[in-house]
């Protein structure tokens, strides 16, 4: 799935994205981790994976979407 990055913290590596139809949804360290990246700057687009439904949805994995 797709999203663009809202939000980041780069002490905590945690942060938010928005999906494609507005809503946020934010990520923890973990998933931050998992992609294996370094930074992340506000506006830049990304791959996501979740986990869950409703309530208990979140992000698993974020990284770069390349194309």
């Amino acid at each position: 799935m797709q999203a663009t990055s809202y939000t980041y913290d780069p002490d905590s590596r945690t942060g938010s994205v928005l999906l494609d139809d507005g809503t946020p949804v934010p990520f923890d360290a973990a998933a931050f981790d998992a992609g294996g990246l370094r930074l992340l700057r506000s506006g830049q687009r990304v791959r996501i994976e979740m986990s869950g439904e409703g309530e208990d949805r979140r992000i698993t994995l974020i990284t770069l979407q390349t194309f």
